[in-house]
């Protein structure tokens, strides 16, 4: 993956970031002896960043203290050491905002894609429906979008339009902060 949308959007650092399990179970968990680590570390601090990616085509991979690393349902995380939690969930909200004012889709699309496929990433990420006629208009009126002339096909209704974004007007328009979905 050449191009990948990376973003940070927060720094923690509370004193106490045990939020899940307590000190203990977590240096347990980590094999850790609680000991060892209060002398080494006294506090951390973390740069949170997220990424946009199709997810296919990345491999989760785990580290060192890891046991298991996988893709997981935003609903389904299961409960996590320190506060890593409360930051999947600060990093949903933030891309959440920021639909708003930036388009989202060119790294998470193939080159060619439906209107459908673009409301379903827009959906995904909003956690809601949108009503199709308003996102299209919308969507199209930011003037980001090329419609293609060539339809989708294999479906048994009748086949949508294909879009691709124009690259320049994408980055402009990432450049400017224009407003997306309201």
């Amino acid at each position: 993956m050449s191009e990948i949308f990376l973003q940070q959007f927060h720094t923690f650092g509370d004193v106490v970031r045990y939020t899940n399990f307590s000190k203990q179970e977590t240096m347990a968990k980590l094999g850790l002896p609680e000991d060892v680590t209060h002398e080494l570390v006294s506090r951390d601090v973390s740069v949170g960043y997220y990424a946009l990616v199709e997810f296919a085509n990345a491999v989760p991979t785990p580290d060192f203290f890891t046991e298991e690393c996988r893709w997981w349902d935003i609903d389904q995380i299961p409960a996590l050491l320190f506060d890593h939690n409360d930051m999947i969930k600060l990093a949903l909200k933030t891309l959440r905002r920021q639909l708003s004012y930036q388009p989202i889709g060119y790294n998470l699309l193939p080159d060619k894609f439906t209107m459908p496929d673009l409301q379903q990433l827009y959906e995904t990420i909003l956690g809601q429906l949108l009503d199709r006629r308003n996102f299209q208009k919308r969507m199209l009126g930011y003037d980001i979008l090329e419609r293609l002339e060539e339809r989708k096909t294999g479906g048994a209704h009748k086949a949508p339009y294909l879009y691709r974004f124009d690259k320049e007007k994408y980055e402009k328009a990432l450049a400017d902060e224009i407003l997306f979905v309201g």
